[in-house]
């Protein structure tokens, strides 16, 4: 089945946004469509000020557009209340930042339940807790599921961060700069992670980064600069070849 033929998770028609600063009008938004297929791993790079970052927040239904539509999964979110777009964001995305915002006094298991406390407020514990730890074993941290963020390294806290992001079986990952805060091998395991949760889930993952090997473990990347698309190719050695495991993220 071609990326064409599945149905579009995002689908933006002529969006914009712009902000004042100060005496200026910044328009980080010009005008931009695309539409992103259920199962893609898109990666959308840019230099800093290039609109990256407001568009990962319109996606995320973090922020609304200025003008324009956007559809996520068939439904128009474009002009939805703060409450709604809140409702969104709990029950049909899961994000993954580059600082990990974990909670520094609660444990792994309890960081990855706090989604379900808001989208299942009626789950009893028992199940919630199960839950919390199926997303952790899936990233290799049962063994870890006891321990606080301090004593856990960078890799094994985005980890956390990514079982935290399954844990309401999200069909999208947005990942803001997942690997920032983290040294090249882990890196690769998170990104490899990522790919794992394409290939054997079908979740569609939007990458945001300025890092251009990072961005090539997508399997298209989407270039933004001055709040326009640049280029929109597919990563055909991403699709080919996929950036193999070879060790756990430390």
């Amino acid at each position: 089945m071609t990326e064409n033929a599945r149905m579009s998770v995002i689908s933006l028609r002529g969006i914009k946004k712009s902000y004042q600063l100060g005496e200026n009008r910044v328009e980080a938004l010009r005008g931009v469509s695309l539409d992103i297929a259920q199962g893609e791993f898109v990666a959308i790079t840019g230099p800093s000020g290039s609109g990256k970052s407001t568009m990962m927040h319109i996606l995320g239904c973090l922020d609304r557009p200025g003008e324009g539509e956007y559809l996520l999964n068939g439904k128009n979110v474009s002009s939805l209340s703060r409450d709604e777009l809140a409702d969104i964001r709990n029950k049909e995305i899961g994000f993954v930042f580059q600082g990990f915002n974990l909670l520094p006094r609660t444990t792994a298991l309890e960081n990855v339940e706090v989604p379900l406390l808001y989208t299942r407020p009626t789950m009893p514990a028992a199940e919630r807790r199960e839950r919390a730890m199926k997303a952790l074993v899936a990233m290799g941290l049962a063994d870890r599921h006891d321990h606080h963020p301090n004593q856990l390294s960078g890799g094994q806290q985005q980890r956390v961060a990514i079982a935290r992001a399954l844990v309401n079986e999200p069909a999208l990952i947005l990942a803001d700069e997942p690997t920032g805060n983290l040294d090249t091998r882990t890196s690769v395991e998170v990104m490899r992670i990522l790919q794992d949760l394409r290939e054997t889930r079908g979740i569609t993952i939007v990458l945001i980064t300025h890092e251009p090997d990072i961005a090539a473990h997508g399997t298209r990347i989407i270039a933004i600069r001055d709040g326009d698309i640049v280029s929109d190719e597919a990563n055909q050695a991403a699709i080919a070849h996929p950036v193999p495991v070879t060790a756990n993220a430390n």
